[in-house]
């Protein structure tokens, strides 16, 4: 076996014990993260800090107070940005949202929201289609770190041209301007747009149904799952909207090698949207 075959073996099987300990100490499981993934962002971790091996990490992690948030934050999926992939909010407001009218109470959870921009993005949409005073939205992510970020609303202000430009291929009705306020190198977000927002910790890889919604947006996170865990996952999901209710996922992520499909219709194959039909078992 050649030399760079052994360091891999090694780093696979040290990975494996990481995760084990991770998940037996602080109750956060990665082991049935993409392997792919995880393995690449310890060990840029491992580079940065100068350290020789997993294991060296793992000592840290052990013994440092305060160090496994630095790893927390390394494993978190926090790829995120206001109307990203501007089409999929076009579609949510085209063919979504007449149906979401004609019920009297309307909840929606975002799942694993990171930093909160696809939320907020979300709620101004609901608030523009006169939606929002009916609204509830669950916003939630397993790391309480990026949780209280976006509790905050304020993001900066560098990046709000290219916000801007996609609430209005998103189909936006009103100039964008009219839901912040910018201030020195920061824009703070309207505080009437967290009225019916609600953060909170779930982790979707350990936890179970909270609440029965009408739409789930869970966007380019199953993609970081290995199969099982996407299985599990979609699972989770299809117990947790109603009959009729929809699913909207990632642009790299669909539904149709999972064990739900048969359960589902693509209301929007390219955006990824689909609707959980009256077939199922909820």
């Amino acid at each position: 076996m050649h030399l760079p075959d052994q360091l891999n073996n090694i780093q696979n099987i040290e990975l494996t014990h990481f995760f084990e300990l991770i998940f037996n100490v602080y109750g956060y499981d990665f082991r049935n993260y993409n392997k792919a993934h995880v393995k690449r962002r310890i060990l840029n971790r491992i580079n940065n800090l100068g350290l020789k091996s997993i294991s060296e990490l793992q000592h840290k992690v052990l013994h440092e107070e305060g160090f496994f948030d630095l790893i927390l934050r390394d494993l978190s999926i926090n790829v995120t940005e206001m109307y990203r992939e501007p089409g999929f909010y076009k579609s949510l407001r085209n063919e979504i949202i007449p149906i979401l009218r004609t019920y009297p109470y309307i909840k929606v959870w975002h799942a694993g929201c990171a930093t909160g921009e696809e939320v907020y993005s979300f709620a101004i949409l609901l608030q523009e289609e006169g939606l929002y005073d009916r609204s509830q939205i669950y916003a939630t992510d397993f790391n309480p770190i990026v949780l209280e970020t976006a509790k905050k609303a304020i993001y900066p202000v560098s990046k709000i041209k290219e916000y801007t430009l996609n609430y209005q291929k998103s189909g936006g009705k009103n100039s964008f301007s009219d839901y912040y306020v910018a201030r020195y190198e920061s824009v703070i977000f309207n505080q009437s747009l967290k009225k019916n927002i609600v953060f909170a910790e779930h982790n979707l890889v350990t936890d179970g149904v909270f609440a029965e919604v009408n739409l789930i947006i869970c966007r380019n996170v199953l993609i970081y799952f290995n199969k099982e865990l996407q299985n599990k996952v979609t699972g989770l999901f299809t117990e947790s909207l109603i009959k009729g209710g929809y699913l909207g996922l990632g642009s790299k992520e669909n539904l149709m090698f999972t064990d739900v499909f048969d359960q589902y219709q693509v209301v929007d194959a390219k955006e990824k949207i689909y609707k959980k039909t009256i077939f199922s078992s909820k």
